[in-house]
């Protein structure tokens, strides 16, 4: 067997904790197999025989590659890759399959998966290496370029940033929460009137994907009438601009975001938000259990 040979079975034992790193770092399939790639490229032009910890190694690789491709996605201003419609892998080769991209997006959660892109490249990495894969900071440190105290501040802020520090008081959210679950609940359900009970009589709803005249409805009524049954399996809570919201995100690619005013125990406006650049002004966090 010769010394290539053997560094590609090595590199083909780590590669599945590979993807899941990369693509929990990424929110991307192509791009987490780009790096992926990039890391074997790294592997096969060094010299194996000195590398003593070779799955250590091999996410260090993995994690700086994609914080360069991070970095370079900010710079360039594009959308967050988490607002991309969802791509089928339906008859594609050498990626993951459909069952483990479903895996890996429920092990993670949907939620999260979706906030990590409110995180700047290193906070990101930091907050993923060391709260999901539990690396420690005196690791991840020389990936994001910090010194060990710094990098434990990063994933502190991080935390903070994913959880939604700034909420409303508890008593106000947990009401306002109440509403727009029974609001969700009801939806899925296609059980009307307690839909229509969630409603202000004068509730509006603004879809930014329609235009003209059906971009708006008006009424109670005619907003249960268009939502009842038909609420995805992918809406789930979340926190919107530290309020009470919706997100659907079918394996962690947000399609669009529901914003609720509640007022008086009613919902009186909805706007659903599914441009990405308007997305990108919103503040996504996991709203806890």
């Amino acid at each position: 067997m010769t010394e290539q040979v053997g560094l590609a079975n090595t590199f083909e034992a780590h590669r599945k904790h590979l993807q899941a790193v990369a693509y929990r770092l990424l929110g991307s399939w192509s791009e987490a197999e780009d790096a992926v790639q990039e890391a074997w490229l790294r592997l096969s032009r060094a010299d194996g025989s000195g590398i003593e910890n070779m799955g250590g190694w091999l996410t260090t690789v993995v994690s700086r590659v994609c914080l360069d491709m991070l970095r370079s996605r900010k710079s360039r201003r594009e959308e967050s890759i988490e607002t991309h419609l969802p791509h089928s892998f339906t008859g594609e080769e050498n990626i993951i399959d459909p069952e483990q991209e479903a895996l890996l997006a429920d092990s993670v959660g949907i939620a999260l998966l979706v906030v990590l892109g409110n995180l700047n490249p290193a906070e990101r990495i930091t907050f993923v290496l060391h709260d999901i894969f539990s690396m420690p900071f005196n690791e991840i440190a020389p990936i994001v370029g910090k010194s060990e105290s710094a990098t434990r501040q990063l994933a502190s802020r991080a935390r903070r940033r994913i959880r939604g520090a700034k909420a409303l008081p508890d008593a106000d959210f947990d009401h306002q929460r109440d509403v727009v679950q029974a609001f969700l609940a009801a939806a899925h359900s296609g059980d009307f009137e307690p839909l229509v009970a969630a409603l202000d009589p004068d509730v509006i709803l603004r879809d930014d994907r329609q235009t003209g005249s059906s971009r708006v409805t008006r009424g109670a009524v005619a907003l249960a009438k268009q939502v009842s049954g038909r609420a995805q399996k992918a809406a789930q809570l979340a926190l919107v601009n530290g309020q009470a919201g919706i997100i659907v995100a079918p394996r962690g690619r947000l399609l669009y975001v529901l914003k609720f005013t509640v007022n008086r125990g009613k919902i009186t406006e909805v706007d659903l938000i599914s441009d990405p650049e308007r997305i990108s002004q919103l503040a996504l966090a996991v709203l806890s259990d």
